[in-house]
């Protein structure tokens, strides 16, 4: 059983930073691709970043780009957003997610390129 567990999230001011980190059991991160989505109050969730299996296969959201960097370490099975210069409309539930398939373009930031999906875990920036 596939089961993604995010933690990390909490609240910053903005100009600050977050990582947030997934853990991922009965899942092989290496294998395909997994991303970051997140959902602001009263809004549908969005895709944030994603990385795939293979080398700089790396995406971003332009809102986030410069500014976001996704990570994994397969060794410890894990994913990871480093969040820096946080703004308030960026508050929301973060969530990890992850593929059976492999996807590419544009296809990373839709959720149903994604099989499993962790929790979530809020994330308040404050003015």
């Amino acid at each position: 059983q596939v089961q993604l567990v995010e933690s990390g999230g909490g609240s910053v001011q903005a100009g600050g930073s977050l990582r947030l980190s997934c853990a991922a059991s009965g899942y092989t991160t290496s294998r395909y691709c997994m991303g970051w989505f997140r959902q602001a109050p009263g809004k549908g969730r969005e895709g944030v970043a994603a990385i795939c299996a293979g080398p700089g296969s790396t995406v971003y959201t332009d809102s986030v780009k410069g500014r976001f960097t996704i990570s994994q370490d397969n060794a410890k099975n894990s994913l990871y957003l480093k969040m820096d210069s946080l703004k308030p409309e960026e508050t929301a539930i973060y969530y990890c997610a992850a593929s059976r398939a492999l996807y590419y373009g544009d296809y990373l930031f839709q959720e149903f390129a994604y099989a499993y999906w962790g929790q979530g875990t809020q994330v308040t920036v404050s003015s």
